[in-house]
């Protein structure tokens, strides 16, 4: 069975002028392909928490934002025996066609199928796929991402595989919490060329990465 855990860190901000968006937009698959890998990413996720924050701390999640390197590397500890695969696409915003600004739902979508791509269905073709998403999008971008992806998937799975979509919010699925630390280390990166985060993971735990345009 496939879990893919979905995020993105930046904005899709497209005013440079009067505004302060960020200079690149990132999204980023997180694929488990077995049941007890994806146990024990949710499992280290919660002793991260549990060890890593008391409760007058009043912390409920895991934000790359927001957790200081020695917590991510706390985190990445407990994981670094654990099977799983970090996809990612980097959007340069700065480059993007003048039309498609105003289009970011389009240009959001684009940029997962892209992501979405990279991982090798074929290498555990007859079983289930769950891809789960952080909620942020509205009900009407939800359906159009639903239905576009859907597509997208479906013309390179077999038949026979179930495909479910979830969208979740963050504070209440540890896979997405992961995903999202991971994120935010490909993404500092290239907004702000910082890599002591990204140098702990990157050789061990990135198939994929590129950045578009």
């Amino acid at each position: 069975m496939w879990y893919l855990y979905l995020d993105e860190s930046g904005d899709l901000g497209f005013d440079f002028v009067t505004k302060r968006p960020s200079k690149f937009f990132t999204i980023t698959i997180l694929a488990v392909s077995s049941l007890d890998n994806n146990r024990k990413i949710i499992k280290a996720v919660k002793t991260t928490l549990r060890r890593k924050f008391n409760k007058k701390d009043g912390v409920h999640e895991l934000k790359g934002r927001e957790a200081d390197l020695s917590v991510k590397k706390y985190l990445y500890k407990l994981l670094k025996g654990v099977k799983f695969s970090l996809y990612s696409m980097t959007l340069n915003k700065k480059l993007v066609y003048q039309q498609l600004t105003k289009e970011k739902s389009r240009v959001y979508n684009f940029i997962a199928r892209k992501v979405l791509e990279q991982i090798p269905f074929e290498k555990n073709d007859n079983n289930r796929v769950e891809l789960i998403i952080d909620k942020s999008m509205s009900k009407p971008e939800i359906i159009e991402f639903n239905s576009y992806i859907r597509r997208q998937l479906e013309a390179r799975l077999n038949p026979k595989t179930p495909l479910d979509i979830y969208h979740w919010l963050s504070h209440e699925n540890y896979g997405l919490q992961a995903v999202d630390i991971f994120c935010w280390g490909i993404f500092q990166k290239y907004e702000r060329s910082k890599t002591d985060w990204y140098d702990v993971y990157e050789k061990d735990k990135i198939r994929f990465e590129d950045q578009y345009l």
